[in-house]
C-alpha cells in the first residue's frame, strides 16, 4: 500500500510539472517572432531573404516584421515551410512507463535528449531525403492563407521539370505521353518522401521499441550511471546518440554511422574506419557519418569572438543543427539572423502519439514557429553536429571547416581541430573498448568529467 501511495504521489507530481511546464512554456509558442527585412536568415546551409520585391509595394518600414505578417517575397513562404519541415520532438506525457521508475513523461528534465533527437531526426532526413526536401503539408498546420502561393509554387516547379526533360530553357506545353510520365515520377517520389518522412519520425516514438526513442536512450544512458529524471548534458547525449545508432538493427540505417570528437578532436582515421567498414549491402565501404562535436564557447558565458564560427556553421548545407541551450533551458539551433539564433523549443509538453499506427498524426512533430535568441544568452556548452553522406564528403567538409576554424580562432586556440591518423596514435592510455561493452572505461571517465561540467537543465 505504501508503494502505491508513493506512485501515486509521483504521478500527481509529473501532472503538476506537465501543467506548469505547458502554462509556462505555451505563450512562448502563441507569441510572434520577429524577423528584420533587411537581413538575410540562415537556415542549416539555406537562405532567405525577406526583402520587399516590388520596392512601389513596399510596406510601411518598422522595426521589424513577424514572421506570419511577412507576406512581402516567395521566400518568406518557402523559409516557413522549410523551418516547419524540420522534425519537432517536444516533451510528451502519458506514454509507457519508463523501466525501472514510475515516469510517464518527460517533462522537466529532458529537454537535452530531446534536442539531441531533434539533431538526429536532421541528419536522417538528410540522408534519406536531402536538404531540398519539404513536407507538402507544412503550411496547412497553422491554417494560413496559402493556396495561392502553393499553386503558384507547384506550376513553377511542374514547368521547370518538363522543361529540364525536354532540353529546353523554356517550358512547353508538354504531350499526354509526358504528361504521364511526369505524373508518374512525381508520384513515386512523393510516396517514397511520405513513407521516409513517417519512418523517420517512428524510430523517435515514445515507446520502448522504438530505436531512438526516449526509453531507449535512457537505457544507454544507465550505462553512464544516468536514469530517467536525471538531466542530461549536451556531450553525453552526443555519446548517447552514437551508441544508438550503432546499436540499431534496422537495415534501413546500416549504411549509416555516428562519429564523436574525443576532446575537441576529430581523427580523419577514425572517421574513415567508420565509414569503410564493411555494409550488408550492394555499395560497401562508404558510409555516411554524423559527425558531434562537444565543444565549450567560453567560460562560465559565451564568448562574443564565437559567433562568427557559429553563423558560419549554421550557414553550410552539411550542418544538422547545434545541440545548446542557454542556462537552465536546452534548444535545437537550426540558424541565425545577425546576431541572434534561431531555434526549436522542446519545453511544450504534448500527449503520447502511438506511432506503431499505420497513419499516426504528424502535426505534432513540426514545429508551427521559429524562435530567436540573442547569441549571447548562449550557455557556453553545446555539440555541433556535420552529415557526410562518404569519404569524399568528409575531407571536403573538414577542410572547408578547419579553413573556418583558423579564421576564426584569432590567434587563440581553434574550438575544435582535425587531424590526420587515429586517436590511438596520440592518446596511449586509452583502454581498447571491448565489443560486450557499451562503452569503455575511457569513454566513461571522459564523460563524468563533461557531466561535472555542463549546465544544470530544467
Amino acid at each position: 500500500m505504501e508503494a502505491t501511495g508513493t506512485d501515486e504521489v509521483d504521478k500527481l507530481k509529473t501532472k503538476f510539472i506537465s501543467a506548469w511546464n505547458n502554462m509556462k512554456y505555451s505563450w512562448v509558442l502563441k507569441t510572434k517572432t520577429y524577423f528584420s527585412r533587411n537581413s538575410p536568415v540562415l537556415l542549416l546551409g539555406k537562405c532567405y531573404h525577406f526583402k520587399q520585391e516590388d520596392e512601389n509595394k513596399m510596406l510601411p518600414a518598422r522595426s521589424g516584421c513577424a514572421i506570419e505578417d511577412c507576406v512581402i517575397s516567395g521566400n518568406v513562404e518557402e523559409f516557413r515551410t522549410d523551418f516547419i519541415s524540420r522534425i519537432w520532438l517536444t516533451y510528451r506525457e502519458e506514454f509507457p512507463q519508463i523501466e525501472g521508475s514510475t515516469l510517464t513523461t518527460d517533462c522537466g528534465w529532458g529537454c537535452t535528449l530531446r534536442t539531441g533527437q531533434m539533431l538526429l531526426a536532421q541528419g536522417l532526413i538528410l540522408h534519406f531525403l536531402g536538404r531540398a526536401w519539404t513536407w507538402p503539408d507544412a503550411l496547412n498546420i497553422e491554417n494560413s492563407d496559402s493556396d495561392s502561393w502553393t499553386a503558384h509554387t507547384v506550376k513553377k516547379i511542374t514547368a521547370s521539370f518538363e522543361a529540364s526533360l525536354s532540353g529546353e530553357s523554356e517550358p512547353k506545353t508538354p504531350s499526354n505521353s509526358l504528361k504521364k510520365t511526369i505524373g508518374r515520377h512525381f508520384d513515386d517520389l512523393e510516396l517514397r518522401n511520405e513513407i521516409y518522412h513517417r519512418k523517420i519520425i517512428s524510430w523517435f516514438g515514445d515507446s520502448p521499441w522504438t530505436l531512438f526513442g526516449l526509453h531507449q536512450l535512457i537505457e544507454y544512458g544507465k550505462k553512464l550511471g544516468k536514469k530517467a529524471g536525471d538531466w542530461y548534458g549536451p556531450a553525453v547525449v552526443a555519446h548517447i546518440l552514437r551508441k544508438a545508432v550503432e546499436e540499431a538493427r534496422h537495415p534501413d540505417l546500416q549504411g549509416i554511422t555516428v562519429y564523436v570528437a574525443q576532446d575537441c578532436t576529430v581523427y580523419n582515421s577514425d572517421v574513415i574506419d567508420k565509414q569503410c567498414t564493411s555494409m550488408a549491402s550492394d555499395n560497401p565501404g562508404d558510409k555516411a557519418v554524423v559527425i558531434l562535436v562537444p565543444v565549450r564557447l567560453g567560460g562560465e558565458r559565451t564568448n562574443m569572438d564565437y559567433l562568427e564560427f557559429v553563423k558560419g556553421i549554421l550557414s553550410l548545407e552539411y550542418c544538422v543543427g547545434i545541440i545548446g541551450g542557454k542556462p537552465k533551458q536546452s534548444y535545437y539551433f537550426a540558424g541565425f539572423q545577425d546576431d541572434s539564433l534561431i531555434y526549436m523549443d522542446p519545453h511544450y509538453c504534448q500527449s503520447f502519439v502511438d506511432v506503431s499506427i499505420k497513419e499516426f498524426p504528424l502535426e505534432t512533430f513540426h514545429c508551427p514557429s521559429p524562435k530567436k535568441m540573442s547569441f549571447r544568452k548562449m550557455d557556453p556548452s553545446c555539440t555541433i553536429g556535420f552529415y557526410c553522406r562518404n569519404v569524399q564528403d568528409f575531407r571536403r567538409a573538414s577542410e572547408e571547416i578547419t579553413k573556418m576554424l583558423h579564421v576564426s580562432s584569432k590567434e587563440k586556440y581553434p574550438l575544435f581541430t582535425f587531424v590526420n591518423g587515429h586517436s590511438r596514435d596520440y592518446d596511449f592510455t586509452a583502454t581498447t573498448t571491448r565489443e560486450e561493452d557499451l562503452f569503455s572505461e575511457d569513454e566513461k571517465r571522459r564523460l563524468k568529467r563533461f557531466s561535472t561540467e555542463e549546465f544544470v537543465l530544467l
